[in-house]
């Protein structure tokens, strides 16, 4: 007979403590029987009732509970308000307990409650005081409720952040029930499957990404009706589609939108997570990014809004990305919170360091990190997947801080069983995947070291542009050298060197770079050009939080322009419109380079964050899109939308494999030649010269009636002559057709049109202005 080492907890309040402890179910013989294990979650079941099944491999027992609303009138945070029936689940098979409940439909709340050891020095912390939120709940309801009461252990409250309760990571379990402090999961009834056909499926050459918040998108859109702004369902208004096809937008990528849980520290000083990277549940929507309605109507209508969005987005021709969270949970450190993985599985979830006492190992700077060398973490991952490509029917994923889910042993694999699930998964392997190249572990910067299919952010492509455009401009304007052309030459020409590496070689593409030059965090596009330091103090953080490596500009003054006679000032008139123009040269850098672009909402219409670099909790202005255009953000915006058609029009602007820089099989030409500013050819010489700053791209058609593009670049502080290197044999005269020195694309004051045929001896030269470029095409004859 198994002896019964648990004690029976009594019913009897404790002093304080205004709800029953909860009672510990005495330890039955474990069910070792290997019998049919359902799908991990709460499932309808097709004959009735529900199917269950949660991961608990260290535990002694697991009780499904299901929970009731009784007296709607008390608040949500009284436990006097729920009533709670416990099921007992068998087990473990395989680690996993499970059951068949009948009489249990869609639109039940439920949790879980864990029985086990609580010895945290050897990583168990098993306390079924503690309900917990199932990590495949579909749907939640409720709020998290910072407190002692979702703390394992006994915790205290923190002098200098009231509201912050911390623990002692080995201190003893703290008994307060949270039942009415946590969300609880529901029951969702069977989804039917996104309609059939309607993915836009869009070709990488023909991609063009825009990195969205779907609050801060529409928070300010005068044209989305109020009830819609800051939800799904604003995120596809007609207005908002429009705005995308305008850009020549392929494919919208959204902020996290699982569901996500503000950190403790935030809480206690009256904050949250706005950005979301803080997930709560894999497979849930967030619901607060729901309309009023959806959300009072249950998490099944919260999912409706969503699957609606992107319905509508397809049949726009929009495909939808989702940035997704699988590095780490919202449950922080081993002192802070005890609400879902903690409670079921801390061993298995989360990545231990291996030493005694038993710590968590952070490679994300958050506290924890899910280790991926669980099998069953990997599946978690896997199944959230999945669900949202074939249930929600998302285009794909980018991966936050991708490292960490390819770390085995002995740090970032690259055939990490993870990624080879990627690589093959029938339902996986088709959608487009892009990495987040890194984490803040060891060796966790890997840009160009994932395997195809995916694809990659390019930092090196983000410091090449500003470094060329901005940082060396700086760096000039105080007498000194000014570098970096030769970086910026690797990266408009694809990266070839970071993603062609593989085998066989070159199988990528120059698509698997995904080029950016601002993102979600750090600068925006206008803050670029108007700030050399970070102004994060609305933070909380003293300014300490945020990358101080901006690579940045501000052409001579800190800041934007006033409003009032002091904007008319000398000083301003003559440091705005240079700094317009670096706008420009960045748009015409990301959008004419080979490679995949990514711009970031907003940066079109000249958002500022006021120098703040990472507003990840700044839910207001500072974040949200501003909608309010003055002629100057105007004509950058049509700037934008010029840029893009150039990119659409032009498939010489859209390789789609790596440049050989000689002819191609069947053909008379090398398909990328550099020319330089006297209209000779690049050699190696020419590409060793100190402080050169004027370069020649010359990009030919890749078919007979395709355009040839000259992109001709001048990063010098003073005007430059260039004699325009000469356009391919049977093609015309180059045609000046963009020059950013212009404030608006459309502008003919005679500059725009026929130039000359180019070629060396001075056969056609043209002046460039400091600091612009210029684009150029040569049709067939």
């Amino acid at each position: 007979m198994v002896k019964d080492t648990r004690r029976e907890a009594s019913a009897q309040r404790a002093p304080g403590d205004p709800a029953p402890r909860p009672i510990v179910r005495p330890l039955t013989r474990p069910n070792v029987r290997r019998s049919h294990v359902p799908p991990l979650g709460v499932h309808v079941a097709p004959g009735g009732g529900v199917d269950v099944a949660v991961l608990a491999s260290h535990a002694t027992a697991v009780d499904l509970c299901l929970i009731d609303v009784v007296d709607p009138a008390l608040a949500p945070a009284d436990l006097a308000r729920y009533r709670e029936r416990r099921v007992p689940l068998d087990g473990p098979t395989y680690g996993v307990w499970h059951a068949h409940v009948p009489n249990v439909g869609p639109g039940q709340r439920y949790g879980f409650r864990v029985y086990g050891p609580w010895d945290p020095r050897a990583g168990l912390r098993h306390n079924p005081a503690k309900l917990l939120v199932d990590p495949y709940a579909r749907g939640l309801v409720g709020e998290l409720s910072h407190g002692p009461a979702v703390v394992g252990a006994v915790a205290q409250e923190r002098a200098d952040s009231p509201g912050w309760w911390l623990a002692d990571p080995y201190g003893p379990a703290d008994d307060r029930d949270s039942l009415a402090s946590v969300p609880h999961a529901v029951v969702m009834p069977p989804m039917p499957p996104p309609e059939p056909g309607t993915r836009p499926r869009v070709p990488w050459a023909d991609t063009v990404i825009y990195e969205a918040h779907v609050r801060g998108l529409t928070m300010q859109h005068p044209d989305v009706p109020e009830e819609l702004r800051g939800t799904y369902a604003g995120a596809a208004h007609p207005v908002v589609i429009d705005h995308l096809k305008s850009l020549g937008v392929t494919t919208l990528e959204l902020l996290p939108i699982h569901a996500s849980a503000s950190e403790p520290r935030l809480v206690s000083q009256g904050q949250e997570n706005y950005w979301g990277y803080n997930t709560l549940g894999f497979f849930a929507p967030h619901a607060a990014y729901a309309t009023k309605a959806a959300q009072a109507a249950g998490p099944e209508a919260v999912l409706d809004e969503l699957r609606g969005m992107v319905h509508l987005l397809h049949k726009a021709g929009i495909e939808v990305l989702l940035d997704v969270v699988y590095n780490h949970t919202f449950e922080g450190g081993d002192d802070s919170l005890h609400v879902a993985f903690r409670g079921l599985d801390n061993p298995v979830y989360y990545l231990h360091d291996g030493a005694s006492p038993a710590a968590l190992a952070d490679v994300t700077g958050t506290g924890n990190s899910l280790d991926f060398r669980r099998p069953r973490v990997i599946q978690l991952a896997l199944d959230s997947l999945r669900y949202w490509a074939q249930v929600v029917g998302v285009d794909g994923f980018r991966f936050d801080l991708a490292v960490t889910l390819a770390r085995g042993t002995v740090g970032f694999d690259p055939d990490h069983p993870f990624l080879v699930a990627l690589q093959t998964d029938p339902v996986l392997s088709g959608l487009k995947l892009v990495a987040e190249p890194w984490d803040v572990g060891p060796g966790g910067w890997q840009t160009g070291g994932f395997p195809p299919p995916m694809a990659e952010w390019n930092d090196r492509f983000r410091d090449a542009a500003r470094g060329f455009w901005l940082a060396a401009a700086r760096e000039g304007s105080h007498g000194r050298e000014m570098r970096g052309l030769r970086e910026l030459a690797t990266r408009l020409a694809g990266s070839a060197d970071m993603f062609g590496p593989s085998d066989p070689p070159l199988v990528r593409g120059p698509v698997a770079s995904v080029n950016y030059v601002t993102a979600h965090d750090g600068f925006t596009l206008a803050d670029l050009v108007a700030y050399d330091h970070k102004h994060n103090a609305a933070n909380g953080e003293d300014n300490r939080d945020g990358t101080d490596n901006n690579l940045s500009w501000n052409h001579g003054l800190e800041g934007h322009a006033p409003s009032g006679d002091d904007a008319t000032s000398e000083h301003w008139t003559a440091i705005v419109p240079p700094r317009l123009r670096s706008q420009r040269n960045l748009l015409a850098t990301l959008l004419l380079a080979a490679g995949t672009p990514m711009m970031t909402a907003g940066d079109e219409l000249g958002r500022t964050q006021h120098g703040n670099n990472n507003a990840y909790v700044q839910d207001n202005e500072t974040s949200w899109v501003d909608w309010d255009l003055d002629p100057a953000r105007q004509d950058l915006l049509d700037t934008a939308r010029f840029l893009a058609r150039l990119r659409q029009q032009h498939p010489a602007l859209r390789a789609d494999s790596f440049f050989l820089g000689s002819p191609r099989p069947g053909e008379p030409d090398p398909d990328l030649l550099w020319y330089q500013a006297s209209g000779e050819p690049m050699d190696v010489a020419a590409w060793t010269v100190p402080g050169t700053r004027v370069l020649q791209m010359l990009r030919p058609g890749p078919r007979a009636h395709d355009c040839d593009v000259l992109l001709v670049l001048n990063g010098g502080l003073s005007d430059a002559d260039v004699v325009l290197a000469p356009p391919r044999p049977g093609s015309a005269r180059w045609e000046l057709v963009w020059d950013s020195s212009w404030d608006h694309p459309t502008r003919d004051d005679g500059d725009r049109g026929a130039v000359g045929p180019g070629g060396p001896g001075g056969a056609c030269s043209v002046k460039l202005e400091a600091l612009s470029v210029q684009v150029l095409l040569a049709p067939p004859a």
